[in-house]
């Protein structure tokens, strides 16, 4: 499990000119955000994802009801980072409360998060360079890559499938589906 932030205005990774001369780029001085909050089962390649307004806790323990109603009497287990929301007491209670197991991964080990790496293709190939017209537009074409993946396709992007994945034991030898 994994957000990200989504900027109307996004990250300019590229622009063409011609040789000496700078790149025009139009900005319309705003800059409203989204959040995306995401999950992956990596045995399946499933994924839960919504958008908020904001990053704060109230948007995670929502992302936390939302993954419980997603796979209602299944256990769950979320593999995520140490960001406040997460590791506050309301948002442990909750997850607590809704059979939802939580385990923090160490800190500074954004790489050990499948979420994380399928954040960067999609903002590689859904945010980077453009501008949509509205920010909701921007969240609707995110959603769409995300969740348009075919499972092998997400698994991949997401690091689960590599060789070397830190989880493929566990999955492999002693996690089954029920």
């Amino acid at each position: 499990m994994d957000s990200t932030v989504l900027r109307w205005f996004p990250p300019l990774r590229a622009a063409w000119a011609p040789v000496g001369e700078q790149a025009q780029v139009k900005i319309t001085g705003e800059n409203a955000k989204r959040t995306l909050w995401g999950a992956i089962n990596p045995r399946t390649g499933r994924r839960v994802v919504m958008a908020t307004r904001h990053g704060r806790q109230e948007d995670f323990m929502a992302f936390l009801r939302a993954l419980r109603a997603s796979s209602p009497g299944r256990p769950l287990l979320l593999v995520l980072d140490r960001a406040s929301c997460h590791t506050a007491q309301k948002s442990q209670r909750l997850a607590t409360r809704l059979g939802v197991h939580l385990v923090l991964l160490p800190k500074q080990r954004a790489e050990l998060n499948c979420m994380d790496h399928l954040w960067r293709p999609l903002k590689q190939r859904v945010s980077a360079n453009r501008q949509y017209p509205t920010v909701e537009q921007h969240v609707d074409a995110a959603l769409q890559w995300v969740l348009g993946l075919s499972p092998q396709d997400a698994l991949r992007k997401a690091g689960c499938l590599a060789e070397g994945f830190w989880l493929r034991d566990l999955l492999e030898n002693f996690w089954r589906p029920t």
